[in-house]
């Protein structure tokens, strides 16, 4: 019953969308989520993680799914614990649609398998970067905003691993999310044009 009125929620949210071509996809949702901020960014900062088997993981291994990405550093409290109960509602709307095989979920933890909400570990995964904390790869990725955020934020990265927007904070509409992560499986991949972190870039990152 719950799945029902989930798909029954996006089926009538989704003619608001349904007549703009996937090319203002950024500019409809932005008129529409006062929280949500394009980037449109072709290249982003590289990060090396270790999963919770003690593998290795990069964005690029992730290149075939659209990848929420968002941060939960140890001394965020709670409203990176908000963030994550939310974003764990918002898995479960897209999981019940096809966008399930099309989607990867991760957090990025101080340390990963850490308790949180009840993702569904079907395309959710926790990690911690290999060579620093994870504030300082949260502080990395929130150069990529234009506004100078103090909350924590959503990044979610295009096929290809194009970074496509953010969505700040909390506030945010959830089914707004669910929409823009529609849009995104509805469109073409792009090339992966992501380079791999430099020393340098992890230098620069501790002064951000």
């Amino acid at each position: 019953m719950k799945a029902l009125l989930i798909l029954g929620l996006l089926v009538a949210a989704m003619p608001a969308f349904a007549h703009h071509p996937g090319e203002r996809l950024d500019e409809v949702m932005a008129t529409k989520e006062p929280a949500f901020e394009p980037t449109d960014q072709r290249s982003i900062p590289g990060l090396a993680l270790t999963v919770e088997q003690g593998q290795s993981l990069t964005l690029r291994d992730l290149g075939d799914s659209i990848v929420v990405l968002s941060f939960a550093p140890g001394d965020c409290g709670v409203p990176c614990a908000e963030q994550q109960e939310i974003l764990a509602s918002v898995q479960e709307q897209v999981n019940v649609t096809p966008m399930k095989e099309m989607v990867t979920f991760l957090t990025i933890l101080d340390r990963p398998g850490a308790n949180g909400p009840s993702w569904d570990r079907a395309n959710w995964r926790s990690a911690s970067p290999s060579d620093e904390t994870a504030a300082a790869s949260a502080r990395r990725f929130t150069a990529l905003s234009d506004r100078s955020p103090s909350f924590p934020l959503v990044h979610v990265i295009d096929r290809g691993s194009r970074h496509a927007g953010l969505f700040h904070g909390t506030a945010f509409r959830q089914i707004n999310l669910v929409l823009y992560i529609n849009g995104l499986t509805n469109a073409p991949p792009v090339a992966d044009t992501s380079e791999p972190d430099s020393w340098w870039d992890r230098v620069m990152g501790i002064f951000k």
